[in-house]
């Protein structure tokens, strides 16, 4: 929680809870299913919370916009995401239904009003969106070729709509096929812990 409070200190006394209702709520689940990684589940403001709100450094979302999480997993990087934008609309999917039980369960805990989730692989989902965001499901020119169909073209923030992927490591051959149009964002630019010295955002314009 002091993470989320150092690189976020105008959140709400509301959002604060939340941020600290995340721990007890994840490291119940992961006792009945490896939302987790159950050796990484004390890094979990770090590791995924924060890691998830690298993305609100790039841009804060305008009211109304909204945002579908592919492979959403137990809900990152869009559970945080939705917290800290309650005025955002997020559509967290999985192919994994066990996930998505997780993801609707701490939502509702959370009372975020703000969040649909739903078991679907992403070639199935036909609605369009103003931003697409990820954790690196895939490679990502692959994902690309999954979501492009899935971006609204008309726009609402400062950013034209697009693609937000968090990626970690040597990606150099996935963006070549984008070097002239993708823009990589370091997060170690933003937070200085040592988890995110290779830890990157990419944004793509579609």
């Amino acid at each position: 929680m002091q993470s989320i409070a150092k690189y976020f200190p105008d959140i709400s006394h509301k959002q604060q809870r939340q941020f600290a209702m995340l721990e007890p709520l994840y490291s119940d689940w992961n006792l009945r299913i490896n939302v987790i990684s159950r050796k990484d589940i004390e890094n979990l403001y770090i590791r995924h919370c924060l890691h998830s709100l690298a993305i609100a450094k790039v841009l804060q979302f305008k009211k109304e916009t909204t945002i579908m999480d592919v492979g959403t997993g137990g809900g990152f990087p869009g559970i945080p995401l939705a917290i800290l934008f309650p005025d955002t609309k997020f559509y967290l999917i999985d192919s994994v239904g066990k996930k998505i039980k997780v993801v609707k369960t701490v939502a509702e805990s959370l009372e975020l009003s703000n969040i649909e989730a739903e078991s679907i692989r992403v070639e199935n989902v036909r609605k369009q969106f103003d931003f697409v965001i990820s954790r690196a499901v895939t490679s990502f020119p692959d994902f690309v070729k999954l979501t492009r169909k899935n971006i609204s073209h008309i726009r609402k923030n400062s950013l034209p709509n697009g693609i937000l992927y968090l990626k970690g490591g040597d990606f150099t051959e996935e963006i070549i096929p984008f070097k002239k149009t993708a823009v990589v964002y370091n997060i170690s630019d933003y937070f200085t812990e040592d988890f995110f010295k290779t830890k990157k955002i990419i944004y793509l314009q579609i």
